[in-house]
């Protein structure tokens, strides 16, 4: 899971993700479906391709990890009540994001001083989050009121 998360997030990642502590659950074909901490849901594993989709317990340890704007979508103070509660983020509301963003890539989307609203996936590249000015950028899996 480390190593996943390494090759997903950058160098030493799984080391800020996955603390001793750690439990995993399994699939029915005995491969790793969740990672948690306690009794809550650090990250799922994508049956489809194998990457990680992130919690907000696991977005938090990341955000804390990763220095700016590395993984970052920075929306404007106007989205920010709608995108804690979990509603998707808007290209018209994107400010910045990291050039290095790839579509369906697992995203943190913070406000302009770097607060951690949100997790979820880009639909687009990061040059395109800012490029275009309508449809959807990131679609938030867990806003921070949805803990």
């Amino acid at each position: 899971m480390r190593r996943i998360a390494d090759f997903q997030f950058g160098r030493r990642a799984g080391e800020a993700l996955f603390p001793e502590e750690t439990t995993f659950s399994y699939s029915i074909t005995k491969r790793i479906r969740y990672a948690n901490l306690g009794k809550t849901r650090l990250v799922t594993v994508r049956a489809g391709d194998g990457r990680l989709t992130l919690g907000y317990l696991a977005a938090e340890r990341l955000h804390a990890f990763l220095e700016a704007p590395k993984n970052r979508v920075v929306v404007m103070k106007d989205a920010v009540p709608f995108i804690l509660d979990g509603k998707t983020a808007m290209t018209k509301h994107v400010i910045a994001s990291d050039p290095e963003i790839m579509a369906k890539d697992e995203v943190l989307v913070v406000d302009e001083v770097d607060n951690l609203l949100a997790t979820g996936m880009a639909v687009l590249s990061g040059t395109e989050l800012i490029e275009f000015s309508y449809g959807t950028a990131v679609k938030v899996r867990q806003g921070k009121n949805q803990q």
